[in-house]
């Protein structure tokens, strides 16, 4: 794309997809024709900068790719310097600054994908599709359950989508030449092998309950808890769920103590934010929660931005999963056309809503300062703490981040009481939790087990093949461990952490899946700071060497890792670049990869 903004102009197309998210303009500052009050003053900013992703995303679903013209055009309806547009667009993988096809399918190659074949599946799919699909290898499309995964979008006005998963190379070409002919997508309760058994608390809805209605919703007790939520007031709310003890499932702070630091402060309202990017690797319980029980997280969000005095909610979504957001959008439409949002929820004077914000497709987004930074318009890049977010986070206010986990978890704490709660888990990690179970397993899904259950138990009930080799856990910041090592209890106190459980027999060839990992951090560092912008890059040079030799040059490259490694973790700004070593110095000293 040229930098040299102004000169070019937007499509009809291109247009209509910034007016219909912005309005019309209303003077030549944003686009209109020159009028004469226009040429005796400018019109000032509205301050509308946080709209700028929204309206990337506008023109990328009419168009499928953001043109220069586009691009000026939107920067000059917000008011935006061009350059820093261009950065935010750039930023993200979902967006092209070069034509495109309006078709693209993604294909996951991320590390469930890959060791299901993916490779395969691209390389066929490539063989077989027209001029007017653009295949991308993507990373992890969190289906992870139905690898290997694709995803279809069609841009156009509406925009098209289709899931063809598990995917082969007909049902992708087919999807993809003809989104609206391929078969639909199975349903929520697909992904979770526990349906319909006793003891499930946080899936117990999951194919029992008609994800599109309200009355069903409350049929199963729902609003239950909001109802004791406001008999109890903010204050006792957050009281009850710090003396539950559950804590948060990235980084594992008590919930309750977090909701009573942000409605301390003094600069009020502050802002709730539910982080439903869930971009890592191998992770899909969030996308299975909305997917199958929506009116849970938004009754769950009311119920915490009560307790902390917000007023305004933001529900950011990933753009891959548009079933997901399809159904949130509805649920959210329904609880404020019956009363559950708005000015006066519940008629109890409490004013609430809940704004869905859509991302573009960038990891390291999902950490809470980056996501800030995304949704008032900027690139999605980590700030510097302190101060912390619940001091100062969203547009400068107090700011309360969770995962839909989280908050969905806060439902039966007040709706059974925190005794009740406390039964099950550990003394510090009370509950259930749950686990995204996927790779060599016969049942993969979502898991939900007592806290504290060890992972040989988990992936007993999945159904782990032969041939055992290595089990990952938490993810691509986490750790892999031997067969011999699963009896450890599974809890926040131990190693829990995202809830991502891997599984890879001997068929999978590690070093390769080792150097996708290494792919996968350099490709989502934001690179604002050295040790991860580098670093990331150092780390996938030398398991790519050691993928294809051995002898003295590959010891020389495990000192090597090992010394980037610790830079990262020591230096990095934030846990992208602190946790970039973790699965790497796992495997090499407890798997004795390169041995």
């Amino acid at each position: 794309m040229d930098l040299r903004f102004g000169d070019s102009e937007p499509t009809d197309d291109e247009r209509a997809a910034v007016d219909a998210l912005l309005g019309p303009p209303t003077s030549f500052w944003e686009g209109a024709e020159r009028s004469e009050a226009d040429l005796r003053r400018a019109r000032p900013s509205r301050g509308r900068r946080h709209l700028l992703l929204p309206g990337l995303l506008a023109i990328n679903d009419r168009v499928g790719w953001i043109s220069e013209g586009a691009l000026t055009y939107l920067c000059r309806r917000l008011t935006v310097p061009p350059a820093e547009a261009y950065g935010v667009a750039t930023f993200s993988t979902l967006f092209s600054v070069r034509p495109r096809p309006a078709t693209v399918l993604r294909v996951c190659t991320d590390l469930v994908c890959t060791a299901a074949g993916a490779s395969g599946l691209c390389a066929g799919v490539e063989e077989r599709l027209g001029d007017g699909v653009h295949l991308e290898r993507s990373p992890c499309l969190g289906l992870c359950e139905r690898a290997p995964a694709a995803l279809v979008t069609k841009a156009g006005d509406p925009v098209r989508t289709a899931v063809p998963a598990p995917a082969t190379v007909d049902g992708a070409v087919l999807a993809a030449s003809a989104p609206d002919s391929a078969s639909e997508e199975p349903p929520a309760e697909t992904a979770v092998p526990q349906t319909g058994q006793d003891g499930l608390v946080l899936l117990s809805r999951v194919g029992a309950v008609d994800p599109s209605s309200l009355d069903d919703y409350r049929a199963h007790g729902g609003y239950t808890a909001l109802r004791r939520a406001f008999a109890l007031g903010p204050a006792g709310v957050a009281r009850e769920v710090a003396d539950s003890g559950p804590v948060g499932q990235g980084a594992a702070f008590p919930t309750g103590r977090i909701w009573q630091a942000a409605a301390s402060r003094p600069h009020h309202p502050p802002y709730l934010v539910c982080n439903a990017g869930e971009c890592a690797p191998g992770a899909f319980r969030d996308r299975v929660l909305i997917e199958g029980d929506p009116f849970a997280l938004v009754e769950a969000m009311t119920i915490a931005a009560y307790a902390i005095g917000a007023h305004h909610g933001y529900l950011c979504l990933r753009d891959e999963f548009p079933r997901a957001t399809s159904r949130m959008r509805h649920a959210v439409e329904q609880a404020r056309t019956r009363g559950l949002l708005g000015d006066d929820v519940l008629g109890r004077g409490y004013a609430f809503d809940i704004e869905i914000r859509r991302g573009a497709g960038a990891y390291v987004s999902g950490e809470e300062t980056a996501l800030f930074n995304s949704l008032e318009g900027h690139r999605g890049e980590p700030r510097c703490q302190p101060p912390s977010p619940a001091e100062q986070g969203l547009f400068g206010r107090p700011t309360v981040v969770h995962d839909v986990e989280t908050l969905v978890g806060v439902l039966p704490i007040l709706a059974r009481g925190e005794p009740a709660y406390a039964e099950t888990g550990t003394e510090k990690s009370a509950g259930t939790k749950l686990f995204c179970v996927s790779g060599s397993v016969e049942r993969p899904g979502v898991y939900e087990l007592p806290s504290g259950t060890p992972p040989a138990e988990l992936l007993s009930a999945a159904g782990v093949r032969e041939n055992l080799r290595a089990v990952l856990l938490g993810g691509a910041t986490g750790g892999f461990v031997r067969p011999d090592e699963l009896d450890v209890p599974f809890a926040f106190e131990g190693r829990a952490g995202s809830g991502v459980v891997v599984a890879f027999d001997d068929t999978v060839p590690l070093p390769r899946l080792l150097l996708r990992i290494a792919e996968f951090f350099r490709d989502e560092s934001c690179g604002r700071c050295v040790p991860c912008r580098v670093g990331t890059v150092r780390q996938e040079e030398a398991l790519r060497r050691l993928v294809e030799r051995t002898g003295a040059a590959a010891a020389d490259d495990i000192v090597r890792l090992r010394d980037v490694g610790r830079a990262m973790r020591d230096a990095s700004m934030c846990g992208l670049g602190q946790n970039a070593w973790n699965a790497v110095e796992s495997a090499v000293d407890r798997l004795g990869v390169y041995g």
